[in-house]
C-alpha cells in the first residue's frame, strides 16, 4: 500500500505543476458530471420529436439546434455522453483487469505458461482493432452490452503485453526473492508485490486507451452497429447529421466536438500520468 500511496502523492504533485494535464482532468470531470446530471440539466426529452422544430439552427431555445425529427441536439449530446463515457470507462476497466491478470501470470510463471498466453494474445493482436470489434458486434447484435464486450475483447491483448513486460523485471528483484524465501504464496506475491509495482504503467495506457475506446464506440454507432436508436450516442448523432451536412452542419459538428473534447481531455491526462511516472522522460523534456 505504501507504493500506491507514494505513486498517488507523486501524481498529485505532478498534476499541480502540469497545467495542461490539470485542465484535462477538469474537462473530463466536467463531461462526466454533465453526463451524470443529464436528466436535471437537459431542457428537453432526448427522444421527443417535434416536426415543427425540425432542423432548426442553434439558438437560445436550442443551444445545439435540432435534428431531422425536431429533437433538441444539446439534450441528446448530454445523454449521448452517458453512453460514450460508459462504454469507454467500463470497457477499459474490464480489458485492463483481464488483460493485466493474463500478462502478470504469463510474466511471473514463465515456462510453458508465458508462450501459451502470449501467442494467444499475438493472434488477437494480428487482427485490426476496429475489424475485430465490428465482427463481434455483428455476431452478438448491436447493444450497449455487446459494444462493451467487443471493445473489451480488443483491449485485452494490449493490456496483457503492457503488464507482462514490467512483470518480468519486477519478479527478479530482491524483495520478491525474499518473499519466496519466506514462503509467501504466489498469489500473495503477485497481489501485494507485483501488481502495485506495474500498476502505474498500466494506468497510463488505460487513460490513453479510454479515448481510443470512445472513438471506437463512435465508429460502431456511425456504422449502425452501436446502441439501437432512438437512444442518443455521439457517433449515432454524427451519422444522422452526415446526410444533411450541408443543410444542417450543426447536427454533426456538435457531437463531433463532444468526442474531440473527451479524447483531448483523456490524452492530456495520459500525458500528465506519463510525465509523473516516468522521470527519465520528464528529464528529457526539461533538457529539450
Amino acid at each position: 500500500m505504501s507504493i500506491l500511496s507514494s505513486a498517488t502523492v507523486t501524481m498529485t504533485r505532478a498534476f499541480r505543476r502540469n497545467i495542461p494535464s490539470g485542465l484535462g482532468i477538469i474537462l473530463f470531470v466536467t463531461l462526466c458530471l454533465l453526463a451524470l446530471l443529464a436528466p436535471i440539466i437537459a431542457p428537453y426529452d432526448p427522444i421527443e420529436q417535434s416536426i415543427l422544430s425540425r432542423m432548426k439552427p442553434p439558438s437560445g431555445e436550442h443551444l445545439f439546434g435540432t435534428d431531422t425529427f425536431g429533437r433538441d441536439m444539446f439534450t441528446r449530446a448530454l445523454y449521448g455522453a452517458r453512453v460514450s463515457l460508459t462504454v469507454g470507462v467500463v470497457s477499459v476497466l474490464l480489458g485492463m483487469t483481464i488483460g493485466s491478470v493474463l500478462g502478470v501470470v504469463a510474466g511471473y510463471y514463465g515456462r510453458w505458461v508465458d508462450p501459451l498466453i502470449m501467442r494467444a494474445m499475438d493472434v488477437l493482436l494480428s487482427f485490426p482493432t476496429l475489424i475485430t470489434g465490428i465482427i463481434i458486434v455483428a455476431l452478438l447484435g448491436p447493444s450497449l452490452t455487446n459494444v462493451i464486450i467487443a471493445i473489451t475483447f480488443t483491449l485485452i491483448p494490449k493490456f496483457a503485453r503492457i503488464a507482462r513486460a514490467p512483470t518480468l523485471a519486477v519478479k527478479e528483484r530482491a524483495y520478491v526473492e525474499a518473499c519466496r524465501a519466506m514462503g509467501f504464496s504466489d498469489i500473495r506475491i503477485i497481489v501485494f508485490h507485483i501488481i502495485p509495482n506495474i500498476l502505474t504503467e498500466v494506468l497510463v495506457m488505460a487513460s490513453l486507451w479510454t479515448a481510443n475506446a470512445i472513438m471506437i464506440e463512435a465508429g460502431f454507432a456511425f456504422l449502425g452497429l452501436g446502441v439501437r436508436a432512438p437512444t442518443p450516442t455521439w457517433g449515432g448523432m454524427i451519422r444522422e447529421g452526415f446526410e444533411h451536412i450541408f443543410q444542417a452542419p450543426w447536427m454533426s459538428i456538435f457531437p463531433g466536438l463532444c468526442i474531440l473534447l473527451a479524447v483531448l481531455s483523456l490524452n492530456l491526462i495520459g500525458d500528465g500520468l506519463r510525465d509523473a511516472l516516468d522521470p527519465r522522460l520528464k528529464q528529457a523534456k526539461d533538457m529539450g
